[in-house]
């Protein structure tokens, strides 16, 4: 058995890394790929696919967010160990020992907890047809793979996306308000792509090759399909750590700092259940941004707690983003309370330009913007962080994008 010392430790890391120092360091990864690469979801059109989107290895997700691109020799240069298509497969914290699936063993002083989520599977729940070919996830990079490989092969075909979150058209219906989805779905259906409301997928066909063939909807329907794309949901993947640490809202506790309750273990992304400054409450966050920001904050805290000073807790300000086709919205904040919408949000319009605020207890909790420039994205995020108050909400309607630019 082969036994690996390393004083701070990371678990499948999916976020950014700062420098850490000239001590031991070392990140384990399943996946066969760099942790700080991604790639793109690749455009999924009606009646053709197009591929144009970024691919391994010159993708980063780091260089979005004004980070360095982390290449293999970036590693090295920091004294970090990168260990790709490891899984570990059993975490002893109260023994600081990690054993992977090959029976290595490693040791920490320090870990850091970034696995992330996995996919929910509609075969999970038994769906009919489910497992047919060609019906396809998108988490890891050999998902991605084989959905570009599908792709090529399926020219002309027709693919149909059970779901309206990230991984589907991304058109998130719990962030989205009415006026705002009114926008997106004729938007879409002048790319040729039809957004079907109201119903589930119940099952598939497949034909003697085991390959889809149609999707059938609980209200009777049946949608030809040559590709099915699902994007229904993620799960934490916290089950190492079950009954070893503090879980709540479905993720890993930890404080602002991002300790977990057990010393010297912290826990980031995806799967930890932070105080949300902001809001004064515990929340769970699954997005890039929280990904990256947490990493940076959790690695600030050990350094801290090493060097005997103090940083100040996380205070974040959650955020989404997405593109797609010619458009690029971001949203700000929390979507709670009252909404109005104003702006150009004619889905024919050759640049539209719109977005809501929502308004509750009189103040302005949050704030979304399609088409704004830097400058304009900026000022949302302002609003959404300061929740200026409303005093007639006819005028901040009226007064639309220019309320949150005119914000001293």
């Amino acid at each position: 058995m082969k036994v690996y010392r390393a004083k701070r430790l990371l678990v499948r890391i999916e976020t950014s890394m700062k420098r850490w120092g000239a001590d031991e360091h070392k990140v384990a990864s399943r996946n066969r790929v760099l942790p700080s690469s991604i790639l793109r979801e690749t455009n999924l059109i009606t009646g053709g696919f197009n591929i144009g989107a970024a691919r391994l290895p010159g993708f980063h997700v780091c260089v979005g967010s004004g980070g360095e691109r982390l290449l293999p020799e970036w590693y090295s240069e920091k004294g970090i160990d990168l260990i790709l298509s490891t899984e570990i497969v059993k975490a002893e914290l109260s023994e600081k020992t990690l054993t992977s699936a090959a029976g290595a063993t490693y040791t920490f002083d320090n870990l850091v907890i970034a696995t992330g989520s996995s996919v929910i599977r509609l075969t999970d729940f038994g769906v009919e047809g489910a497992n047919a070919n060609n019906i396809l996830y998108l988490r890891e990079i050999d998902d991605a793979d084989k959905l570009v490989e599908v792709i090529q092969s399926k020219k002309n075909g027709k693919a149909v996306i059970v779901g309206g979150g990230y991984i589907g058209l991304e058109l998130v219906p719990r962030l989205f308000t009415a006026g705002i989805a009114a926008f997106y779905e004729g938007y879409y259906a002048n790319k040729g792509i039809k957004i079907i409301k109201g119903t589930v997928a119940v099952g598939f066909n497949s034909d003697a090759n085991g390959d889809v063939t149609a999707v059938k909807l609980k209200d009777g329907r049946v949608l030809d399909a040559d590709i099915v794309v699902v994007g229904v949901g993620g799960r934490p993947l916290t089950t190492l750590f079950k009954g070893q640490v503090d879980e709540e809202k479905g993720g890993i506790k930890t404080d602002g700092f991002f300790k977990t309750s057990v010393p010297n273990v912290y826990a980031v992304g995806d799967v930890a259940t932070f105080p949300l400054k902001l809001y004064n409450e515990l929340r769970r966050v699954e997005h890039v941004d929280h990904s990256r920001k947490s990493a940076e904050h959790a690695v600030k805290a050990i350094k801290a707690a090493e060097e005997g000073t103090n940083i100040e807790e996380y205070d974040y300000l959650p955020y989404f983003y997405s593109r797609a086709f010619d458009l690029s919205w971001q949203f700000y904040g929390d979507n709670v309370g009252d909404t109005i919408l104003f702006g150009d949000s004619d889905p024919s319009s050759a640049k539209p330009k719109f977005g809501s605020y929502w308004i509750k207890d009189g103040k302005v909790f949050g704030a979304f913007l399609e088409g704004g420039t830097p400058e304009e994205n900026k000022a949302i995020a302002k609003v959404a962080k300061l929740q200026p108050p409303v005093a007639d909400v006819d005028q901040l309607k009226n007064e639309g994008l220019s309320f949150a630019t005119k914000l001293e």
